[in-house]
């Protein structure tokens, strides 16, 4: 199949623009917003009159966060050379694993505010998250980035190399004047499917059950680590990067390995010393 190419930006009102990539997050965080209401009308640590709040904190955590961790665990040369690429972010370029910390630090602050415990806050909040990554993911794919390595599946893409000049040079190593690249994993999409939708109902499921207090945070981290771990056998990494180990071993790999681990120390450690909630 031959990539169809979107215009990123789905409406131009003079200087002022609305882009799919934006619109993806507002999906997201409007997705997180409903389930929060839902949960919390459903009785819980969250009162629905918080989770205004709750999610104003984690939409900030996640934008600041995810462009932080993207300049600085992908693309820290450019940013020395460019800092003000740091508020460019219509361009794309945003890092789950920074948007992850900053999430974390969000959910701190707002437990101190409602003097909860941090387990208590993110347990409440891992859930909500799957569906966000899911229209992230999406708004990857319509950007044309984050492709995965060639492939011979019937579902292979191919780009056009005219307007992923980047790509078809730099990644895959053709001439400039290549008129189609080799099909490509549609890596986003696979990311959608399984950090999106598979984790999302994972996550309701298991939370929709009294949980030891930390336990669905740390399935989440399992989840999400472990499929990125996966997906990235099959995703190209940032030409400027490339592996960091053989020919397999990313970023994307490294900062998920700790997740894994703390994933696994968290359920543990939550049923062996934490309170059913």
């Amino acid at each position: 199949m031959i990539y169809p190419e979107f215009d990123p930006i789905i409406v131009q009102l003079g200087p002022a623009a609305l882009r799919w990539y934006g619109l993806m997050y507002l999906i997201g965080f409007v997705a997180a917003w409903w389930l929060a209401r839902r949960r919390a009308n459903a009785g819980g640590v969250i009162k629905p009159e918080q989770v205004d709040d709750l999610i104003f904190y984690g939409a900030l955590g996640v934008i600041l966060g995810g462009r932080l961790g993207y300049i600085f665990f992908y693309n820290f040369d450019q940013w020395l050379a460019d800092p003000f690429v740091l508020l460019r972010v219509w361009e794309g370029g945003m890092a789950f694993h920074g948007g992850l910390l900053g999430v974390i630090v969000a959910m701190a602050l707002m437990a101190k505010r409602l003097q909860l415990r941090f387990f208590q806050v993110a347990d409440f909040v891992a859930p909500l998250v799957p569906l966000g990554l899911l229209a992230g993911r999406v708004g990857n794919f319509i950007n044309g980035e984050l492709w995965g390595g060639v492939t011979d599946a019937a579902w292979g893409m191919q780009v056009r190399c005219a307007e992923h000049l980047h790509l078809c040079m730099n990644k895959l190593g053709l001439p400039a004047d290549t008129e189609l690249s080799p099909p490509l994993h549609p890596s986003q999409l696979y990311e959608a499917a399984l950090e999106g939708l598979v984790l999302f109902l994972l996550l309701w499921w298991f939370s929709s059950k009294p949980r030891a207090v930390g336990a669905v945070s740390g399935l989440f981290l399992i989840g999400y680590g472990s499929m990125r771990f996966i997906v990235e056998f099959v995703r190209m990494p940032d030409a400027h990067i490339g592996y960091l180990w053989g020919d397999w071993f990313t970023m994307g790999q490294l900062l998920s390995t700790p997740m894994i681990l703390a994933g696994i120390a968290f359920v543990i450690w939550a049923n062996r010393t934490q309170k059913t909630r």
